[in-house]
C-alpha cells in the first residue's frame, strides 16, 4: 500500500479536544509596543478574549496593559529589559521593588506567570550584562518566593537561535562552545526553579537562506518530500519541528533533557522590500495558519511527542516605529482598528467547541459550515508524488489513518490516489474546516458530491 512511515508514532497517541479554547492553553502571542497607532488596551483584551489566544508576551510590564488584562484568564509573561539586569543583579532590594512594582500590584487579578529577564542577552556579546543575567534572575526568583510566589510565576530569559553551533540535522543541535558554561549555571537555576528555555525559533529566516521551492513547502508546514535526519532516521516534515528538536537535542547534549521549552517568538511577516524573499500574505497565512492547526493537534515534535510546546505567534499587531527592512513591520495578526490582517482561524466563532476526546479510534470530526462545499479532494491531474506527500503530510499530523490500512473500510482500492483523497479529506476535517486546511499547495479542492463509497465513508455533509 502506499507509504504510511508515521503512523507508528502518531496512532500511538491519545488527543484532548483541541478545539475547544480552554485546551489551547499553548497558544499566545506576542504584544510589541513600537508603534504610534496602537489600540487602546482595553479594546486589546476585549480582541483577545474573542479569541482562541490564551497567552500574551509584553517585552515589558506596561500596567495598563496589565490592568486591562485583569479578570480575562489570560496568562501574561512580563518582561525586564536589558537596562533593568544590572540593578537587579547587584542590589536585591531592587529586585524585590521590580517585583512589588509589577507583579504584586497586579496579581492574581491579572495573571502574570512568566517574568522574562532580558531578551536575547547571550547574543548581545556584551560580556558584563552577560555575567550579570544568572545574578538578576536569582534576585527576582528570591523576590517571589519572598512575596510567596515561588512556583506560580516562573523566572527565564529569551534567547536567539544563533546560540546553536549547529542545528542540521535536529539530532546535532549542539550549544556555542563558548556560551556553554554560561547556559549550564542558567540552566541549572532553570531546573531547580521549574522554568522553560525560551527560544525565537524563525523557519521565515531559514527559508530565506535557502529560497528553494521545496524549503518553502517544508517552512510552511506544506506537503513535502521530508528530511530525514540521518542520526537518528527520523524524517522531519516541517521546519519547525526540526529546529524545535535541534534546540532539544543541544539540551540534551549537556545534560538538561528534562527543561521544557518554550517558544519566546515566531512568525512570518505579510509584506517586505521587493529585495525580500519569502514575505506575502499567502506564505504569512499558511505559516501561522498551519502552526496553529500543529499546535492544536498536539502531536508534538518527533523527539517531545504527545503534547505541544507553549508557543508565542509574533505578533499581536505590526509595529511601525521598528526600524529596519519592511518585514520587521509587518508582521501583525491584527490591525490597529481590530480587524485582522489575514485569518489563521484564531476567533472563537470560527471554532467548533468540544469536550469529546479525539482518539485514533474515534477521529473527530467537525461538520463542514457549507454543507454544499463538504469535502475535501485532489484536484484532476496532480501527480502520485504530490499526492504521496499530501498522504504523508495528512496522516503525519495526528489524524487516524487506520481506514487506509490493510483491512482499513477504505484501503481498496490500494491506490495512492485512493489513500490520499480519504487521509486530505479526514485532516480537513480533522483540524478545522476552513479553506486553508484543504489547500495542500494547491492541490486540493472542496466539492459538495460525496467521494463515499462501499463500507468506506468519507467525513462531511451531515456526518
Amino acid at each position: 500500500m502506499a507509504s504510511l512511515s508515521h503512523l507508528p508514532i502518531f496512532l500511538s497517541l491519545l488527543f484532548t479536544a483541541f478545539y475547544s479554547a480552554a485546551s489551547q492553553s499553548f497558544i499566545g502571542v506576542n504584544y510589541g509596543q513600537v508603534a504610534d497607532n496602537l489600540p487602546p488596551p482595553a479594546a486589546t483584551a476585549k480582541l483577545l478574549q474573542s479569541t482562541a489566544i490564551k497567552r500574551v508576551r509584553l517585552y515589558g510590564a506596561d500596567p495598563a496593559i496589565i490592568k486591562a488584562l485583569a479578570g480575562t484568564g489570560i496568562a501574561i509573561a512580563i518582561g525586564a529589559s536589558n537596562g533593568d539586569i544590572p540593578a537587579l543583579a547587584s542590589d536585591p532590594n531592587a529586585a524585590a521593588q521590580w517585583v512589588n512594582s509589577n507583579v504584586l500590584a497586579f496579581y492574581p487579578a491579572s495573571n502574570i506567570d512568566l517574568i522574562n529577564v532580558g531578551n536575547e542577552v547571550l547574543f548581545s556579546n556584551d560580556q558584563g550584562l552577560i555575567s550579570q543575567l544568572l545574578p538578576a534572575m536569582r534576585n527576582v526568583q528570591s523576590a517571589l518566593s519572598a512575596a510567596s510566589l515561588g512556583g506560580k510565576v516562573r523566572v527565564s530569559t529569551v534567547h536567539a537561535m544563533t546560540l546553536l553551533a549547529q542545528s542540521d540535522p535536529p539530532s546535532s543541535g549542539r550549544f556555542n562552545p563558548g556560551l556553554q558554561d554560561v547556559l549550564k549555571g542558567l540552566l541549572a537555576f532553570q531546573r531547580d526553579n521549574g522554568s522553560p528555555f525560551a527560544v525565537n525559533p524563525y523557519p521565515f529566516f531559514a527559508y530565506q537562506s535557502d529560497p528553494r521551492p521545496e524549503t518553502l513547502a517544508f517552512c510552511l508546514f506544506q506537503p513535502n518530500a521530508g528530511r530525514v535526519d540521518a542520526g537518528t532516521g527520523i524524517k522531519y516534515m516541517n521546519m519547525f519541528d526540526a529546529q524545535v528538536d535541534g534546540v532539544r537535542s543541544a539540551l540534551n547534549a549537556i545534560g538538561f533533557n528534562d527543561i521544557e521549552i518554550l517558544i519566546a517568538e515566531t512568525g512570518w511577516p505579510y509584506r517586505g522590500d521587493s529585495n525580500e524573499v519569502g514575505p506575502s500574505v499567502e506564505n504569512a497565512r499558511a505559516y501561522n495558519g498551519n502552526l496553529i492547526a500543529h499546535l492544536r493537534s498536539q502531536v508534538g515534535t518527533p523527539l517531545m511527542p504527545g503534547k505541544s510546546v507553549e508557543t508565542y505567534i509574533f505578533a499581536l499587531y505590526d509595529e511601525d516605529l521598528k526600524p529596519g527592512g519592511t518585514s520587521e513591520r509587518s508582521f501583525g495578526l491584527y490591525k490597529p482598528d481590530l480587524t485582522v490582517t489575514y485569518d489563521v482561524g484564531l476567533s472563537k466563532s470560527s471554532q467548533t467547541p468540544s469536550t469529546t476526546p479525539l482518539t485514533p479510534s474515534t477521529p473527530r470530526v467537525t461538520p463542514s459550515p457549507k454543507p454544499s462545499s463538504a469535502w475535501c479532494v485532489p484536484k484532476a491531474g496532480v501527480s502520485d508524488a504530490q499526492l504521496q506527500a499530501n498522504l504523508d503530510y495528512a496522516c503525519g499530523h495526528g489524524i487516524d489513518c487506520s481506514a487506509i490500512q490493510p483491512g482499513g473500510a477504505c484501503f481498496d482500492p490500494n491506490t495512492v490516489a485512493s489513500h490520499a483523497a480519504y487521509a486530505m479529506n479526514l485532516y480537513y476535517h480533522t483540524v478545522g474546516t476552513i479553506p486553508l486546511n484543504c489547500d495542500f499547495s494547491q492541490t486540493a479542492t472542496l466539492t459538495s458530491s460525496n467521494p463515499s463509497y462501499n463500507a468506506c465513508t468519507y467525513p462531511g455533509g451531515n456526518t
